[in-house]
């Protein structure tokens, strides 16, 4: 990817460690990164399956 992605951090993060993920969106693509791990792997979704999840996350007792 030639485009530099402008990530955002997951308001339920914080500063102390822990699982913290960051998002950036693009046409067509949502890009989600371990914020610990900016160098690491990173998944892809369709826009579709990304609402899909979030309502999933916060509707379920996980």
């Amino acid at each position: 990817m030639t485009a530099k992605l402008a990530w955002i951090k997951s308001s339920y993060s914080s500063n102390e460690g822990g699982q913290c993920v960051e998002v950036a969106e693009t046409p067509g693509v949502v890009h989600v990164r371990d914020s610990k791990d900016k160098s690491g792997p990173q998944l892809t979704f369709e826009p579709a399956a990304w609402e899909a999840f979030l309502t999933f996350a916060a509707t379920s007792e996980v």
